[in-house]
């Protein structure tokens, strides 16, 4: 190991700042791994209600680390992963986050899910001055300079695009908003009125289910007596199996009173049963049937790697991308501090899955292309609309946030 690189571990896994030197074997707390592996931290749960899509995601993270170390590894050393399952709590996220950060001491944490995890994960990171890659889209109103955004989409990426569609192509104007009870769902309603109210679309409906929650059938009663013309679903994890379910049990043809979702993909899709979705909306910047030859590649990656009947979708391919983008960061810094991360990864292009992602060097969230999709009978979406170009991250689009006035820089947000 160079004299510069051996530094650089040292001072990335904390080990110069306790006085030891680099044998070859070194340990921290109950963990140990050899002077040559850089050490990772990997949080998706893998029980609870958010488990039906962070299973894959924890898989992604995987098979991302996998072919990285194949070519070489990051700074000349593999990476190891330390996985933690935070079973769909935040409070065990918090719990694992300070073990990756103090006990392991890892330059990293590949992992979140739900916004309530990611804010229980933030004041853990912020003030060891560590490092997450957070992939999934979110209700935005953040800025954090220990968080890389990379492939999580922000509301105008979701929504400028949704709402205008549903109303133009399929002429609906009455909207029913139905999301799961926390910050996430109720963040993308607040801009999603804002963008209604300018686009001249009424909210006929604004409710919540606890997260987890499966009993459905008042709220799709509720729905289907409120006069909307199309409902619009911010419903999280489990939940988004019940809910379908419950739509079609009650007689509910999404070619009547179409249904645009913000969250639900292929894996929730597949575990309902397509025929419970088919024909319904969603809109993120990757399906598994975006036709890109770095996707061709992706889908069969996973499949090889997860199982023949495995299918892939936007929340792990994020993870993808971020695994990714981090290394390529650390490789342009020559250094794995959460802060020459955050320096370097601005400006960085990966050709990803779904097309290029570019990390906006203002803010460090991504730059992706607008998609919707559309539900056919194999439980797979049909991209009926998308964008020519990836699209600004505006993470304060919902008070104002423009791409000549910025309000979220590496400086920290200007409100």
């Amino acid at each position: 190991m160079k004299n510069h690189d051996r530094r650089t571990f040292l001072k990335a896994s904390g080990l110069a700042a306790i006085g030891l030197a680099a044998p070859s074997i070194l340990r921290l707390g109950d963990k140990a791994w050899a002077a040559d592996e850089i050490p990772v931290g990997i949080m998706y749960s893998l029980t609870g209600t958010t488990a039906i899509v962070e299973k894959s995601m924890n898989q992604c993270a995987q098979m991302a680390i996998d072919e990285i170390n194949a070519k070489g590894g990051v700074l000349g050393r593999k990476l190891r992963a330390i996985i933690e399952d935070p079973a769909s709590e935040p409070r065990i996220y918090s719990e694992k986050a300070r073990k990756l950060t103090i006990e392991d001491q890892v330059p990293v944490i590949f992992g979140c899910y739900t916004t309530a995890s990611r804010k229980a994960v933030l004041p853990v990171v912020e003030r060891r001055k560590g490092l997450l890659v957070w992939p999934t889209w979110y209700e935005g109103e953040e800025c954090s300079k220990n968080v890389l955004y990379a492939g999580s989409a922000v509301p105008n990426q979701q929504l400028e695009n949704s709402l205008p569609w549903l109303q133009k192509s399929l002429g609906k104007n009455k909207v029913f908003i139905v999301g799961s009870d926390y910050a996430f769902p109720r963040g993308m309603a607040k801009t999603s009125k804002t963008i209604c109210e300018k686009i001249g679309m009424q909210v006929v409906g604004d409710e919540y289910l606890p997260l987890g929650h499966t009993e459905w059938a008042s709220m799709v009663s509720k729905i289907g007596s409120s006069g909307a013309d199309v409902i619009f679903s911010n419903v999280v994890g489990d939940s988004i199996v019940a809910f379908y379910r419950e739509l079609r049990n009650q007689g509910y043809d999404f070619d009547k009173l179409p249904l645009c979702a913000s969250t639900t993909t292929e894996v929730e899709i597949k575990a309902m049963g397509p025929e419970y979705a088919l024909g319904s909306y969603v809109s993120l910047p990757y399906f598994q049937t975006v036709d890109t030859p770095q996707n061709k590649v992706f889908v069969e990656a996973f499949k090889a790697y997860a199982g023949a009947d495995a299918v892939t979708h936007a929340a792990m391919e994020a993870v993808y991308v971020g695994v990714n983008m981090w290394a390529m960061a650390a490789e342009k810094a020559g250094d794995l501090a959460p802060d020459a991360i955050v320096a370097n990864a601005g400006g960085l292009s990966f050709d990803a899955p779904q097309g290029k992602v570019t990390i906006d060097p203002d803010n460090l969230h991504s730059y992706l292309t607008p998609r919707i999709g559309k539900t056919r009978a194999d439980g797979l979406l049909d991209i009926v609309d998308q964008y020519a170009e990836p699209l600004v991250p505006l993470p304060y689009s919902s008070v104002g946030e423009t791409a000549d006035k910025r309000v979220c820089t590496t400086s920290g947000a200007t409100l």
